[in-house]
């Protein structure tokens, strides 16, 4: 009898460490499992596949301020009237979402400002949210990158009343050269 007792006692033996030997295996290839679904994750995210796609601004802007500063010295003999700002030229790199000019409503000014960041061929690279005296941006979100090359370019001011209806008055063109490198 004891040598069934003995005999029932290592058939329950085995099969407690033939089913712990199974956990552990269960363990070990969840592991592995977690471990390569990790390492996937990351080469697809360092080849890029996990970057944000850019999308274009549609008149999403740039931060705009209420204390914008145009970068130009104002002459003494100002004369009454809109003040529109001009460009000669602008610089930036392929690829890039956004552009530095400083585009916005001089304080001095009574009207407020649409302005529209336009190529020569109508391409409309961003479009500003009313712009009230002494508000613009610097940093220019645009709506679509641009590949190397040299564009014309202009910046339309659109002048509207500063009522409720801003209605609309006369507009302006600041033409300018955009390198695009």
């Amino acid at each position: 009898m004891k040598s069934n007792q003995k005999t029932e006692a290592n058939t329950k033996s085995d099969k407690n460490r033939s089913k712990k030997g199974s956990q552990k295996k269960v363990i070990i290839i969840a592991a592995a499992v977690v471990l390569l679904i990790a390492a996937v994750v990351s080469v697809l995210y360092l080849c890029g596949v996990f970057t944000p796609k850019i999308e274009p601004s549609n008149g999403v802007v740039g931060k705009i301020t209420d204390d914008w500063d145009p970068g130009v010295e104002e002459p003494s003999d100002a004369k009454s009237g809109t003040q529109i700002p001009g460009y000669s030229s602008a610089e930036m790199k392929a690829g890039d979402t956004a552009l530095t000019l400083s585009i916005g409503n001089p304080k001095e000014n009574k009207v407020g400002f649409f302005a529209s960041l336009v190529l020569e061929d109508g391409t409309v690279l961003y479009e500003s949210p009313l712009l009230e005296p002494g508000q613009g941006l610097t940093e220019v979100p645009l709506s679509q990158t641009l590949e190397k090359g040299v564009y014309n370019a202009k910046v339309v001011y659109q002048c509207v009343a500063l009522d409720e209806a801003h209605t609309p008055l006369n507009s302006a063109e600041s033409g300018f050269t955009l390198i695009v490198n």
